[in-house]
Formats: structure tokens, C-alpha cells, sequence
């Protein structure tokens, strides 16, 4: 497969703790404006829906909001928090159980000048300045709630072949700002490239 081939509906259809792994190396690619903007994905969490406490399907309950995530896996689920960042999620599975993964963090593969304008920089970019947190990721490629529920293999908003992480270079921890889902909170279900300098703050 290419590196910017897009990763096949088969891809997602898989346990969500699978593709949260498989997902760590690939690329997003965004066409916007004219520019081409391309993030390799260094940390995911997995959100295994109505069973797990940290998740928008806990308890099988469909809602406007959540209503993406039961759809079958291979579409975007973007959701916003605190009234003003938006979040990208890959869906995952066959579809009806509410389990999605969460892109938490990118490195800049193209089109860092630009990302650094969308994110209104005004200084040169660190790492992790540009896409290293899910807000920051969605700001930095433009991803907005307009693509929720759309498939990510669609030429403006696309998951490619990127470059995967091996085995070896994966760790993984406690999901991040779920303390109110008691023994959920602590599940092993964050993903991250061993050292890499743009995985999101705490660090694994």
C-alpha cells in the first residue's frame, strides 16, 4: 500500500484496540485551500463504546451528538468539548457498538506553515506546538463538526498508508481526562510512539 493510498473499509472493521495500534505511523491528509496538509498519527486512545465508562455510547444510549459512533466502522466521529475543540475520531468495528478511536496527537509531515497559521502561532513552531493534542490537531488541519459521520477515505479529509509504527516502538497507559469513569480510567487504552516529541502532554 501507498503511504498515501487510503486504508481500506476493512481497515476499521477490526477490534478498536487493534486499529488504536494500527493507526499509530499512518497519515492524515487534509486538502484545504489549496494546500495539502499531512499529520503522521503518533497517539490514539481507544473508546470502547457501551461498556466503557469513558465512552459517548457508555450504556448502548444513542443521542444527536453520539449517533455517529454507531455507525459501521471507516467514518470520521468529531465531536466538540468545552464549548470550543473539536475532536477526530476514527469509528471502528462493524457498526452498533459505539466504539471509535481518538487521534490525540500528529507530527507535521507537509504543510507546517500553514498548520502554524491555523493555530495562530507567533513564534516558531515547538513540537507538539502544532498538532500535539486533539484540539490542537483539528485546529492545525481544519477539522471542523461538518465532517462528522463523513468516510475517511474522501479526497478533502483521508487516513493513508502512512508509515506504521513497528510492535516495539508502541507504549501504551491510562487514558487522559477520564477520572470520572472509575476502573475505566485506569485501562491501558492510550497508544503512543516511544518518545516521539509531539505525543500530547502527560507524556507515556
Amino acid at each position: 500500500m501507498s503511504r498515501f493510498s487510503p486504508l481500506p473499509v476493512a481497515f476499521y472493521r477490526r477490534s478498536c484496540v487493534e486499529v488504536a495500534r494500527d493507526l499509530l505511523g499512518r497519515y492524515i491528509v487534509r486538502r484545504l485551500d489549496g494546500a495539502r496538509l499531512i499529520v503522521r498519527i503518533v497517539e490514539t486512545e481507544a473508546y470502547l463504546g457501551e461498556g466503557d465508562r469513558a465512552s459517548h455510547a457508555w450504556h448502548g444510549r444513542v443521542t444527536r451528538r453520539n449517533a455517529t459512533l454507531f455507525k459501521p466502522g471507516d467514518v470520521a466521529y468529531v465531536f466538540l468539548i468545552y464549548g470550543m475543540y473539536n475532536c477526530f475520531n476514527a469509528v471502528t468495528q462493524a457498526g452498533g457498538e459505539g466504539a471509535a478511536v481518538l487521534i490525540r496527537a500528529g507530527s507535521p509531515v507537509a504543510g507546517e506553515s500553514e498548520m502554524a497559521r491555523r493555530r495562530a502561532l507567533r513564534r516558531e513552531a515547538r513540537p507538539g506546538d502544532l498538532a500535539g493534542g486533539p484540539g490542537k490537531l483539528c485546529q492545525a488541519l481544519g477539522i471542523e463538526r461538518r465532517h462528522d459521520g463523513g468516510p475517511l477515505r474522501r479526497a478533502e479529509l483521508r487516513v493513508t498508508g502512512g508509515d506504521p509504527a513497528a510492535p516495539g516502538e508502541i507504549v501504551s497507559g491510562p487514558r487522559v481526562g477520564v477520572d470520572y469513569a472509575g476502573e475505566a480510567a485506569g485501562w491501558p487504552l492510550r497508544f503512543a510512539i516511544r518518545s516521539d516529541p509531539h505525543v500530547s502532554r502527560p507524556r507515556l
